[in-house]
C-alpha cells in the first residue's frame, strides 16, 4: 500500500508541477508494443550525483511504461560507474561524455543513447588563479588519472594550448573538498554537491563553468548509455527507459523545486538546498535541441588529439552509439 500511495503522491505532484503531459503512459507509449522485459537496473550514487536527477525521477515514470521491477543499484564506490555497467551490475549508466568515449575505445559493449543535460561542472581555484592559463606550473587536484576530474581538466588545458602532462603538478586526492580547503592543490574540477558546499563556505572561486563557458556549455555533460546486450534484446524496453529519463529531465527543467523535493523524499540525496541549486544551475532543457552525436564527436576528437584514445571519432560513434530511440522521442515529444 505504501508503494501505491507513494506512486500516487509522485504522479499527483508531477501533475501539479505542470507536467501532466509528461507522466503516465502516453498515447505514444500505449501505441507501442509492450516492453520485452519489465526489469531494469539503473545506477545510483548515495548522496551524490545530484545532476542525475532526471534518471532518479524516471523510476516512478517507468511503472507507467510497463516496468514492474525497477532497481537502483549502488555499485562499488571505489570505481567509476563506468565499471558498474562494464561488469554487468547495471543495465543503464549515466556518465560524462568523455567517460563513455573512453569505455567505447577499450571495447566496453555499451551504446550511448542520448544526452541528459549540459553544465554542472565548475573548475574552482584559489584566489591566485584567475583562469586556466594561470594553472601552468601549479598544483591541480584529481581523484585518479582516469577520473573525470583529470580527463576533463586535461582536455580544457589542451584546448587552449597547454600540455596537461607537463604543465601541471597533478595531486591525487580522494576527498577534494577538504583537500582544497586545506590548500593541498590550487584548483579542482568539482561536481555537485561539492560546488555548492564550497560556495556556502566561501572557499575558492570559479574559473570555468561548463554551464555557461564555451565550447563546453554547447555540449552535453552527462549522457545516457545502456548495455549493448540490453539494447539488442529489448529495443522497446530501451526506448521506454530513455523516454522516462528525458521526461525526468523535463520535470527538472519545468519545476526544479518539486524535483529537488522528490530526490530527497525518495532517498537519493540528503540536501534539498543543494539539490535545488544543482537543478536550477544545470541545463535540463537541452536534450531535444543539442546534438548528442556532435557532443560525442567533440570529446572523441579532443581525446584523440591528446592521445587519450586510439579510435577515431567516427569509430567511436559507429561502434558505441545508437540514436534511433532519441530521434523517435524528439518527434513524439515536441514542445
Amino acid at each position: 500500500m505504501q508503494i501505491i500511495q507513494n506512486r500516487r503522491h509522485f504522479m499527483a505532484g508531477a501533475a501539479a508541477a505542470g507536467a501532466a503531459g509528461l507522466i503516465g503512459a502516453t498515447t505514444d507509449a500505449w501505441a507501442e508494443a509492450p516492453p520485452e522485459t519489465t526489469s531494469v537496473r539503473l545506477p545510483r550514487w548515495i548522496d551524490g550525483a545530484y545532476c542525475w536527477a532526471g534518471m532518479y525521477l524516471a523510476g516512478e515514470l517507468l511503472k507507467a511504461e510497463g516496468f514492474t521491477d525497477v532497481r537502483y543499484v549502488q555499485g562499488d564506490e571505489k570505481v567509476d560507474q563506468a565499471v558498474w555497467i562494464a561488469r554487468g551490475d547495471t543495465d543503464f549508466s549515466m556518465n560524462y561524455a568523455p567517460v563513455h568515449v573512453a569505455s567505447i575505445d577499450v571495447g566496453v559493449p555499451i551504446k550511448v543513447l542520448g544526452g541528459l543535460h549540459s553544465g554542472c561542472l565548475e573548475l574552482i581555484a584559489n584566489d591566485n588563479i584567475q583562469g586556466i592559463p594561470d594553472l601552468k606550473g601549479k598544483r591541480v587536484g584529481m581523484h585518479d588519472i582516469d577520473a573525470p576530474s583529470r580527463v576533463l581538466v586535461a582536455l580544457m588545458a589542451a584546448y587552449i594550448g597547454l600540455d596537461p602532462d607537463n604543465d601541471f603538478e597533478w595531486v591525487e586526492e580522494s576527498k577534494p573538498v577538504e583537500a582544497f580547503a586545506d590548500g593541498k592543490f590550487d584548483a579542482y574540477l568539482f561536481t555537485p554537491p561539492e560546488t555548492q558546499q564550497l560556495r556556502a563556505k566561501k572557499i575558492g572561486h570559479t574559473i570555468l563553468n561548463t554551464t555557461i563557458d564555451r565550447p563546453w556549455s554547447q555540449h552535453f555533460c552527462c549522457m545516457t548509455s545502456a548495455a549493448a546486450d540490453y539494447v539488442n534484446k529489448y529495443p522497446v524496453a530501451t526506448k521506454r527507459v530513455l523516454r522516462a529519463i528525458v521526461k525526468g529531465a523535463d520535470l527538472c527543467a519545468s519545476d526544479p523545486a518539486w524535483s529537488a523535493g522528490q530526490m530527497v523524499e525518495r532517498g537519493f540525496v540528503d540536501s534539498y538546498e543543494y539539490a535545488l541549486q544543482t537543478l536550477s544551475d544545470t541545463r535540463y532543457d537541452v536534450w531535444r535541441d543539442y546534438d548528442a552525436e556532435a557532443s560525442m564527436r567533440f570529446y572523441a576528437l579532443r581525446m584523440q588529439e591528446t592521445g587519450m584514445i586510439k579510435s577515431s571519432p567516427q569509430q567511436i560513434i559507429a561502434s558505441g552509439t545508437d540514436w534511433r530511440f532519441l530521434k523517435e522521442l524528439k518527434r513524439e515529444m515536441k514542445t
